[in-house]
């Protein structure tokens, strides 16, 4: 199970951008990267074309590039701050079945994410 998933806030451990925050936009799983808004900004050159209502597009665009999830760490909603998470499972019962859940759990302060 992934430990980050989209729509997370993280922080950057490590890098040029070490200590920015942002929210993850896209998750690449098979290459353990994820985009982070705002964090390895690079520029990219498109090429110049035309749509169909006749006007031009390309040039030079600031874009985010993926960035490895083991650089960056989960933000703690209280703290504020960079934090590791685990897991526990949880019963919760519906209609008279049992079902185990799992939760993610802030390891700093011990509370749910």
């Amino acid at each position: 199970m992934a430990k980050i998933k989209k729509g997370d806030l993280v922080v950057v451990i490590s890098g040029r951008d070490r200590g920015k925050q942002g929210r993850v936009l896209e998750v690449v799983k098979d290459s353990d990267r994820i985009v982070v808004e705002g964090v390895q900004r690079v520029t990219k050159h498109v090429k110049a074309g035309q749509t169909n209502r006749g006007t031009r597009t390309g040039g030079i665009e600031t874009v985010e590039a993926p960035i490895h999830v083991s650089n960056v760490m989960l933000v703690d909603p209280e703290t504020k701050q960079g934090t590791r998470v685990g897991y526990r499972t949880e019963e919760i019962e519906r209609d008279g079945r049992t079902r185990t859940v799992r939760v993610r759990v802030a390891k700093r302060s011990g509370k749910d994410i």
